[in-house]
Formats: structure tokens, C-alpha cells, sequence
């Protein structure tokens, strides 16, 4: 911006008056002169493009903020500007530190497992113990008894050879015959 009489730089002082006024247009030709430099500087503090981006918005926000507050020590606004992103920039930093902090205090979830897993697994065992009771009833009568009671009802041998009016010797050779025959006939299903 000139002034209209001289034709000579209207300098930041006076521009940053008129903006406390509330003069826009003043404010948009300080930002204008200097937001490149700005920027620049918040890039050097940062090394990010998209941090500096928005380091020079704060900034920029904060001088419109407290426009009025704040009397220049020189010509020039630059020098508050940059010390407006440098605090900006430490107070972002500092605060990144924090959630930092904070999120490693956090525990890790725990471990769900997926619902479809568990879905499976019931599916899984379902049908493999449909298997076990089809292959349960191809048994002789007197291995299936002994099964249902010791193997599937959890039974002692005693109390299945008390309930069937057996010897515990006989309990245990029918048992032993016809695991023999379920180990067989379930692994012919697995094929």
C-alpha cells in the first residue's frame, strides 16, 4: 500500500494503527507483505508444509486477535510475527509431547477374537460331534450302552458296569472295542 500524496510505502506501523482501528484493508496488506516470510519461518520450525500452513493461519488469526494489544518496537511487524509462530509452534510441539505421553500410558486393547471365528468353531464342533453321535449308533448295542454311559455321560467304569449289571472287566474291553472302531470310522469321515 502507498500513500496517495507522496506515492511512498505505507509502513507496517502505520498499517498495524489502521488495523487496530479495524481498517481490513490494512490487516490484508500486512498479511500480504508478510505471510511468505511467515510461512517460511513456520516451515524452518517445523519441517512440514501442512504444519507450517497452519502455524502461519495461527498466527495471522492471533495478530488479528490482539491487532489492538500490541505496538510494534520497530517498523516492522515481522519480528512479532515470528515470535507469534515460535510460540505457536512450541505450544504445538509441546502438546503433540502430551498426547504422546498420554497415549502410551493407554493399555492395548485386548484381543477379541472375531466373532466369525467363534461362529466357526461352534459350527466346527457341531458337526463334528453329529459325526461322533452317527458314528456312536453304528456301535453294537453293548458298545453303544457302554459309550453313552462312559464317554459321553462321563461315567466311571464301576457305576456303568453297577448300572448295566456287568462286570467292570467287560465295561472296559466294550470301551476299548469300540474307541477302537470310532477312531476308524471318524477318520473315514475326515476323507
Amino acid at each position: 500500500m502507498t500513500s496517495h500524496a507522496t506515492g511512498v510505502p505505507v509502513g507496517d506501523r502505520a498499517l498495524w494503527d489502521r488495523a487496530a482501528d479495524g481498517d481490513e484493508a490494512a490487516f490484508g496488506e500486512l498479511f500480504e507483505r508478510h505471510v511468505e516470510a511467515v510461512w517460511n519461518h513456520a516451515y524452518r520450525l517445523t519441517g512440514s508444509w501442512a504444519a507450517a500452513e497452519d502455524l502461519t493461519s495461527s498466527t495471522f488469526l492471533t495478530a488479528w486477535r490482539r491487532r489492538a494489544d500490541v505496538t510494534l518496537v520497530r517498523d516492522s511487524a515481522l519480528p512479532w510475527l515470528y515470535t507469534v509462530a515460535g510460540n505457536a509452534a512450541r505450544d504445538e510441539h509441546r502438546g503433540a509431547r502430551r498426547r504422546l505421553r498420554l497415549l502410551r500410558k493407554i493399555p492395548d486393547p485386548p484381543v477379541v477374537s472375531d466373532h466369525a471365528d467363534a461362529v466357526a468353531e461352534q459350527l466346527d464342533g457341531e458337526r463334528r460331534l453329529r459325526e461322533v453321535v452317527e458314528a456312536v449308533r453304528t456301535l453294537p448295542k453293548a458298545q453303544r450302552a457302554v459309550v453313552e454311559l462312559c464317554l459321553l455321560g462321563d461315567l466311571s467304569t464301576a457305576d456303568a458296569a453297577a448300572l448295566l449289571a456287568v462286570a467292570e472287566v467287560t465295561v472296559r474291553a466294550h470301551l476299548s472295542r469300540a474307541r477302537a472302531r470310532l477312531r476308524s470310522l471318524l477318520k473315514e469321515t475326515e476323507k
